[in-house]
């Protein structure tokens, strides 16, 4: 997903605000369902973030194109790790892993991933 720097995205120097980088990626994520015709979550199911390691490589300044890369590390019954990376053309500036579970919201409990999710996932049950 290609994503521009905007002036709302930075702090006073023109550099990336950190958390940005984390929006930036949940953006990514979303545009998997959304370029599907579907959302990331149903009135009852969808995805929370259990648990995020980042590696913060190299700034990203006002202006900049980014690309967000994201690709599936794991995939468990009730959970998801992918890898999420940004590039400035050709340079890796940052990179998160981000562990995903899925789970009931009326309940708040862990449940198994549905098929419709799975294949927007393009993952095989």
């Amino acid at each position: 997903m290609k994503i521009r720097v905007y002036y709302e995205d930075t702090d006073c120097g023109g550099i990336v605000y950190h958390s940005n980088y984390l929006k930036f990626c949940e953006r990514a994520r979303s545009e998997l369902f959304f370029g599907k015709g579907k959302m990331p979550y149903n009135q009852a199911l969808g995805f929370v973030v259990k648990n995020i390691k980042a590696d913060f490589i190299k700034s990203a300044k006002l202006g900049d194109e980014l690309w967000v890369k994201t690709s599936l590390l794991e995939l468990k019954k009730v959970q998801l790790t992918l890898k999420q990376e940004i590039f400035r053309e050709e340079e890796k500036i940052f990179s998160m892993e981000v562990r995903l579970g899925f789970i009931d919201f009326e309940r708040g409990k862990p449940c198994e991933m549905t098929q419709e999710f799975l294949e927007v996932l393009e993952c095989k049950k």
